[in-house]
């Protein structure tokens, strides 16, 4: 009697409606082969889950719904645990495999898994639980265009087969997972276009917009300790500012879904004063169904992905503002949203049409990604060493020197740190002996 070969079950793992709305247009574009099941897991990772409705609970879900056989929920599978901080003990994983094998009718099944950030939790959780299982990645948003977050375990590394992303900034070529030669593969845009338009028609209960609207996109950075309360509100104040002073007298706000609701208040206070018609959009729809549905006559953000799915995906004019001191504030320099400020502040115009503030040429602007990767992450890139000096030694200049620290340059003895002369020092076993008994001397004088 010949044996059957095991099922296969693709688990898609997605925190937001845009990641399923770019595992739907994958899909539809037979990027993956057919299984004989599909399963979406959805990941809730707010502050407090019980309170916040996950993604398959908002608006616009459904259509996407068909694209899977189930939806299951990963906060419910490991209550009362967060899902961002929560990772079993190495001795607990094989418990844990059987655990979700026969909570989710997984059986003896071959699982492939489609993971977003699987850097962090929980998508490396997922990862480390299904220890034979092959993965692909996929990109919600800019960051893949950044190096990876953290050094990741080779065990979940070398698994990953590749990297499916938007073609969000066209002619850059992402560095996520490249230390493990993971290729990347473009998810087709006219895909992802008929998907959002299917979640968009999918919404009829969305209110009216005014006309040739200035749209304006809030981010929430105060939650995550980049800028103050009090500094985002002047932000959002800026950019109304700076819509009308474009000409726009009708502007719609869209709130980030956590935001408090003094952010909406204070904006109502400046379009009085403006004398602005000032519409707050509550619905927690995505940013790209207002592009659908309004067509609004500028889009002005932060460093939002939506502004650059406006702006190549819709051709609809965008502007940035406030980039500048997001980089200064960004810390660590290793932080995972540097990349991602880094390409709105170089590619999109500058809200309030300042001098220099010009975007980068096209053709420099893998070298100036390429430069930065390897200045937050020498240790996962250090092959890139000779790509960023070269590009520090021809391309540091007072338009590009906001996406470097001087301190940093210096530490790893690039262009742009202290003076050339001394470059060396950084990297010379010598100096850096020195350096340690001079401290050990120190130490024991104050013994």
């Amino acid at each position: 009697m010949s044996r059957t070969s095991p099922r296969t079950t693709q688990v898609f793992c997605a925190s937001t409606l845009y990641g399923v709305a770019t595992l739907a247009a994958a899909i539809d574009s037979d990027l993956f082969a057919e299984p004989d099941r599909r399963v979406l897991l959805v990941f809730n990772n707010s502050t407090t889950p019980e309170t916040t409705p996950s993604l398959d609970q908002m608006p616009g879900f459904e259509p996407l719904r068909s694209h899977f056989d189930e939806v299951l929920s990963w906060n419910e599978a490991i209550r009362p645990f967060h899902p961002g901080s929560w990772t079993p003990r190495a001795d607990d994983i094989p418990l844990f495999e059987r655990y979700l094998r026969l909570l989710w009718g997984l059986g003896e099944d071959r699982v492939e898994l489609v993971l977003e950030s699987i850097q962090v939790t929980p998508a490396l959780t997922v990862a480390q639980l299904f220890t034979g299982a092959p993965v692909d990645v996929y990109a919600d948003g800019l960051m893949s265009y950044g190096p990876t977050r953290n050094k990741l375990d080779p065990l979940v590394g070398t698994r990953v087969r590749r990297l499916l992303h938007l073609d969000l900034v066209p002619g850059l070529t992402p560095m996520l997972l490249t230390e493990f030669d993971v290729p990347p593969a473009v998810v087709p845009t006219t895909a992802f276009l008929k998907v959002l338009g299917e979640l968009t028609a999918a919404l009829p209960d969305l209110p009216v917009l005014p006309d040739d609207a200035a749209l304006l996109l809030g981010q929430y950075l105060s939650a995550l300790n980049i800028l103050s309360p009090a500094e985002e509100e002047d932000l959002h104040v800026r950019m109304m500012r700076g819509a009308v002073e474009r000409g726009h007298r009708s502007v719609v706000f869209k709130p980030h879904p956590t935001a408090p609701a003094r952010y909406s208040r204070a904006l109502e206070t400046e379009a009085a004063k403006l004398g602005v018609d000032l519409t707050v959009l509550d619905t927690p729809v995505l940013a790209e169904v207002l592009f659908e549905k309004a067509r609004p006559a500028l889009v002005v953000g932060c460093f939002s992905t939506a502004l650059f799915t406006a702006s190549t995906f819709y051709d609809l004019p965008v502007a940035r503002i406030g980039t500048e001191r997001l980089l200064d504030r960004l810390t660590p320099y290793q932080n995972s949203n540097r990349v991602p400020a880094l390409l709105a502040d170089a590619v999109l115009p500058d809200l309030e049409s300042r001098a220099g503030e010009d975007a980068l040429p096209e053709d420099e602007l893998n070298g100036l990604v390429t430069a930065v990767g390897f200045s937050m992450q020498p240790q996962i890139y250090p092959s890139l060493r000779p790509a960023a000096e070269r590009y520090l030694s021809k391309q540091f200049r007072q338009r590009t020197q906001r996406y470097f620290k001087r301190k940093r340059l210096t530490s790893l003895g690039l262009p742009g740190g202290i003076p050339e002369r001394l470059a060396f020092l950084p990297r010379n076993a010598t100096a850096r002996r020195v350096v340690r008994r001079a401290r050990a001397l120190k130490k024991a004088v104050r013994r």
